[in-house]
């Protein structure tokens, strides 16, 4: 398929799982496709790859900077996700800002890099990745802290940006099949251990990164600019019960 220059739409955490698929989604759907991440794909990407530590400010500022000197982007996807499993008299800070810093500063990094463009086009598209833990799972004070903050910022983006004719909207995955789902939850141990995420859903079974990836490129389309601030459970219904990702 032709790539459109005038729809190119950035992804953070392009070349695992829900950024991956998504990529690979848009790519087909004539998006121009850059995608940045800390580690190279183990397979052809479908557009353009940036190398880089999302966690390190000044290292994502420069290639940013880079990225928008010579592309205008007009639709962004803040995927990146980093989590680590404490219970709380175990969280320290250490930890718990790398968390922040991977899964809210970059999303404010990419959003400030991509809104000149956005703006002088009158034209954007921004999707947030939340997850089904902002609403609460053990072992994860971090990590939900940091998807319930990304539910407020696209809440608060939305009424700053929509004058300037760019939505943002947030994708909230349930429990989906990525490499950090099952790294953090499943390798090890045996098949009992899926149980208590699926047990409790109206569709007993893990998601798949392409399902996520189709709820993210709906909020992406230009048909989709009378719906901004709103916060989309792709979940099988997990959010209705109680069981996170």
């Amino acid at each position: 398929m032709t790539r459109d220059p005038e729809n190119c739409v950035l992804i953070t955490g392009a070349t695992q799982g829900i950024g991956l698929a998504t990529a690979k989604r848009l790519a087909q759907s004539g998006f121009e496709v850059i995608g940045l991440a800390r580690n190279k794909p183990d397979e052809n990407f479908p557009g353009e790859f940036r190398s880089v530590d999302l966690a390190d400010t000044k290292e994502t500022k420069e290639v940013l900077s880079a990225i928008t000197a010579t592309r205008d982007i007009t639709a962004l996807v803040n995927n990146v996700g980093y989590n680590v499993l404490q219970p709380l008299e175990e969280v320290d800070l250490e930890s718990f800002q790398s968390v922040i810093n991977v899964n809210i500063a970059a999303a404010i990094l990419c959003a400030q890099a991509v809104l000149p463009t956005m703006k002088r086009r009158n034209y954007g598209r921004i999707v947030n990745l939340s997850s089904r833990g902002a609403l609460g799972r053990e072992n994860r004070t971090s990590y939900s802290a940091a998807k319930a903050g990304i539910i407020g910022m696209t809440l608060t983006w939305a009424l700053e940006l929509g004058p300037h004719g760019i939505t943002v909207n947030c994708v909230s995955p349930g429990p989906t099949a990525t490499e950090m789902f099952i790294r953090n939850n499943l390798e090890g141990k045996g098949p009992e251990a899926l149980e208590p995420f699926v047990s409790g859903m109206p569709i007993r079974r893990l998601g798949e990164p392409d399902e996520i990836a189709y709820a993210i490129e709906f909020f992406l389309k230009p048909d989709a600019s009378f719906i901004t601030g709103q916060v989309l459970h792709a979940c099988g219904g997990s959010s209705l019960g109680h069981h996170g990702s």
